[in-house]
C-alpha cells in the first residue's frame, strides 16, 4: 500500500513514514498543501492522510480540489479540531475518515488499512464521468457532451482505466498489466499509439483536453489542465 501524508509538522510527518515503512508500506510526504495536491495528483496512492491545518492550502481545500477534478483516493482527515461539526465539515469537504489528534498509530494504521480495502472508485458502479465524458460499462457505450464516441475495443481498455483513476497518474506499467495484460516491457510505442489515437476522438473536437501527459511519470485524465 502507498501512502501519502500531507502534514506540516516534520516530527509527526517523520514518525508516520518510519512506522508506515516498518508496517510493511510505502509513504511519502508532503510539507504543505500546494505540494501535497501535486503529489496528490501525480502519484498513484492507495490512501491519503491530510492534516487539516496546512500552511499554503488548508486540508480541507485540498481534498475539495481532487473531489473536484475526479480524484476519489480515499482520504483520512487528520485534525486537533474534534467537535461533531468540524468532523461534519471534514467529511463533507470529501474525506472519507477523520481522526482526532492525539491518536494512537494503531488505530491509524486500522483504520487506513480499511481505506485501502474499499473497493477502487467506479468499480461497482456501471456508469463513470469526468467532466463531459461518460462511460457505460454495460453497454460499452461513451459520450462526450452528449455525442457518441466509436472506440477499439483496446481503446475502450484504456479509456476505462484511466476513468476508473481519473485524477491520478497511470504509469506505463500500470498500463502494460492492466490493459494489455503484459508482465515485461515489450519495448514498443504501443501506448503511446493507443493514447494519441483516444486523444484523437476523446478530446480534438472539445475546447477543453482531458487526457493529460505527466512527463516522466505517464497519463492522467482529469478535468483540468
Amino acid at each position: 500500500m502507498r501512502v501519502l501524508i500531507i502534514e506540516d509538522d516534520s516530527e509527526t510527518a517523520t514518525f508516520l513514514v518510519k512506522a508506515l515503512k516498518e508496517s510493511g508500506h510505502t509513504a511519502d510526504w508532503a510539507s504543505d498543501g500546494i505540494s501535497g495536491l501535486e503529489l496528490a495528483r501525480e502519484g498513484a496512492f492507495d490512501v491519503l492522510l491530510v492534516d487539516r491545518m496546512l500552511p499554503e492550502l488548508d486540508g480541507l481545500s485540498v481534498i475539495q480540489t481532487l473531489r473536484k477534478e475526479g480524484n476519489q483516493t480515499p482520504v483520512l482527515v487528520l485534525s486537533a479540531l474534534g467537535d461533531v461539526d468540524d468532523r461534519v465539515r471534514g467529511l463533507k469537504a470529501g474525506g472519507d475518515d477523520y481522526l482526532t489528534k492525539p491518536y494512537a498509530y494503531a488505530e491509524l494504521l486500522a483504520r487506513v488499512e480499511a481505506l485501502s480495502r474499499r473497493t477502487i472508485p467506479g468499480e461497482q458502479t456501471t456508469r463513470i464521468a469526468v467532466a463531459d465524458l461518460v462511460l457505460d460499462r454495460l453497454s460499452h457505450a461513451v459520450t462526450r457532451a452528449g455525442e457518441p464516441i466509436a472506440l477499439q475495443p483496446r481503446e475502450y481498455r484504456l479509456l476505462e482505466y484511466l476513468m476508473k483513476h481519473a485524477g491520478q497518474v497511470v504509469t506505463r506499467t500500470m498500463l502494460l498489466e492492466n490493459v494489455w495484460d503484459y508482465h515485461f516491457d515489450p519495448q514498443t510505442n504501443v501506448i503511446d499509439v493507443h493514447v494519441s489515437r483516444l486523444r484523437a476522438k476523446i478530446d480534438k473536437a472539445f475546447d477543453k483536453p482531458l487526457i493529460h501527459t505527466v512527463r516522466g511519470a505517464g497519463y492522467v485524465i482529469r478535468d483540468s489542465e
